[in-house]
C-alpha cells in the first residue's frame, strides 16, 4: 500500500470505496454504485459536488493565475474575500489572516494569543483555557488544547497541556439557571488563573468532532463577559460550525457575541480547497503594531490567499447569500427533527439535532461495528466514529435524499430488534 490514509491502522484490512464521479450530493463508486454523501466530506462540502457555478470561478481565476505568495505581492481575490469575511462575521472582526488548513488557522490563533500579551510585555500569559472533549486539530498547539485521547494518545508524553472545564450542561436550550453552575465554574477558574491565561478557545454550541456535544448560546455570552472581565481573549473556533452548519451563518450568531479571534475553515471553499481564515478585533491587530520589527506577527504559511482558493470561495458565499441557504438548513433541520428524532432502541443514549447537524449517541461503539459498509449497500455514504452515527449533509440535499439517509440510520438498529 502506497497511499498512507488518516486515522487508520495500516495493518488492518479496512474496506475503502474508491469515488470516480461526484456530483450534487451522489458520490459514484468504481463499484458501479452511486450514495447519497450525509457527511460533505468532512462537512466542507455545502453546495454539493461539481458544482458549475464554483467550476467556473476556479476555471476563470486559474486562466490568470493560481497562486502567487502574499510575501510582498498581494492580489485581487485575496483582498475582496478578507473585506467580504468582515462584512458577514460578528461586527468588529475587522482584520484577516489566511492559512491553508482548519488546524493551522487554529495555530495561527494560539500564536497571535500569545504574542499579542508578548508584545504588551507579559509573557506570563502562555497557557490556555479549553472545553473537555474539545477537537481543535491535529497540529501540535492545537492538540494542547483538544481533549479527545483517540487522536492525541501518541503524543500526550509531550503536550503542554492547559486548562480545562467540562461542557456547559442542558444542551443547547439549557435554561439559564442550570447553566449557571457551569458559569460559576469558570469564573471561579478565571479569578484564580487569569494571569497565565492567554486566550479561552472553544467551538461554540457544538463540540462536533468531540461528540457533537452541544450547549446553550447563554454559555457564549457569559463566555465573553467573564473573559472581558478578567483580561482574556477569547476565541472561536468556527471551523466546522461557521457558514450555516448551526441554523445561523456563525455559531457566534445565536449568542450575539464577538469574540477576540474567529477561525474559519471547511465550508470557506466549500469542500473545493484547503484554506482557513483567522480573524481578529482592531484591539488584537493593533497589538502587533509598531516601531520594532520583532512586534510583527511571526507567521506565514507559502499558500495563505491562494487565489483559487479565494475565488472559490467568494463564489461559494455568493450562492450562500443568493440561493438562500439558511433557508435550505431550517428545513434540513425540521426535517431531521422529525423523523432521526423518532428512532428509538435500547443501545441508543440520545438523538440531538441543530440547524444542519444531526447525530445519534449509541451506548457502545459495537453498535455501529460494520454500519458503514451497510449504508453504502443502501445506498449511502456515513461514516460514524466512536459511539457517533452522524449527518451532515450538503445544504442542496432534497428532502427525500435526506429521509433516505434517515432510513438507513433506523433500518439498521431495527437489525437489533
Amino acid at each position: 500500500m502506497k497511499l498512507w490514509f488518516p486515522y487508520s491502522q495500516m495493518a488492518n484490512k479496512t474496506t475503502r470505496f474508491s469515488v470516480v464521479k461526484a456530483e450534487g450530493v451522489y458520490l459514484y463508486l468504481s463499484e458501479h454504485k452511486k450514495v447519497i454523501d450525509g457527511v460533505s466530506s468532512w462537512w466542507a462540502a455545502i453546495h454539493g459536488y461539481n458544482h458549475p457555478a464554483l467550476n467556473q470561478a476556479l476555471q476563470e481565476q486559474a486562466a490568470n493565475f493560481s497562486h502567487v505568495m502574499l510575501g510582498g505581492l498581494e492580489h485581487q481575490p485575496a483582498q475582496e474575500l478578507a473585506t467580504k469575511l468582515v462584512e458577514i462575521t460578528p461586527s468588529g472582526l475587522n482584520h484577516v489572516f489566511f492559512s491553508d488548513s482548519g488546524s493551522v488557522g487554529v495555530e495561527v490563533a494560539l500564536k497571535m494569543a500569545i504574542q499579542f500579551w508578548r508584545n504588551q510585555g507579559n509573557l506570563a500569559k502562555t497557557n490556555f483555557l479549553s472545553l473537555r472533549h474539545a477537537y481543535h486539530g491535529d497540529t501540535f498547539k492545537a492538540m494542547e488544547v483538544g481533549d479527545d485521547s483517540d487522536f492525541q494518545q501518541a503524543f500526550g508524553h509531550v503536550l503542554q497541556k492547559g486548562y480545562f472545564l467540562e461542557t456547559p450542561a442542558g444542551g443547547f436550550h439549557a435554561a439559564a439557571a442550570a447553566l449557571q453552575p457551569d458559569i460559576d465554574k469558570l469564573e471561579n477558574l478565571l479569578q484564580t488563573n487569569h494571569h497565565t491565561i492567554a486566550a479561552f478557545i472553544l467551538e461554540p454550541l457544538v463540540q462536533c468532532a468531540g461528540g457533537f456535544r452541544m450547549y446553550s448560546p447563554l454559555y457564549l455570552q457569559a463566555a465573553k463577559e467573564l473573559c472581558t472581565k478578567y483580561n482574556v481573549l477569547l476565541i472561536f473556533d468556527e471551523v466546522a460550525t461557521g457558514f450555516g452548519r448551526t441554523g445561523k451563518r456563525f455559531a457566534a450568531d445565536h449568542a450575539g457575541v464577538t469574540p477576540d479571534i474567529m477561525i474559519l475553515g471547511k465550508a470557506l471553499t466549500a469542500g473545493y480547497l484547503g484554506h482557513a481564515a483567522t480573524l481578529t478585533t482592531t484591539r488584537v491587530f493593533e497589538g502587533f503594531l509598531g516601531a520594532d520589527y520583532d512586534k510583527a506577527f511571526m507567521h506565514g504559511p507559502t499558500f495563505m490567499g491562494n487565489a483559487l482558493a479565494c475565488a472559490v470561495a467568494l463564489k461559494s458565499i455568493e450562492l450562500f447569500e443568493q440561493e438562500d441557504y439558511p433557508e435550505k438548513v431550517s428545513r434540513i433541520e425540521a426535517t431531521l427533527q422529525e423523523h432521526l428524532g423518532t428512532i428509538r432502541h435500547g443501545s441508543i443514549r440520545e438523538v440531538r439535532v441543530l440547524g444542519a447537524i444531526g447525530v445519534v449517541e449509541v451506548t457502545d461503539a459495537k453498535y455501529l461495528e460494520g454500519f458503514t459498509d451497510y449504508a453504502v449497500q443502501h445506498g449511502a455514504w456515513l461514516r460514524p466514529f466512536g459511539n457517533y452515527v452522524y449527518l451532515m449533509p450538503p445544504y442542496i440535499i432534497q428532502e427525500e435524499e435526506l429521509k433516505q439517509l434517515i432510513l438507513v440510520i433506523s433500518n439498521w438498529f431495527t437489525k437489533f430488534n
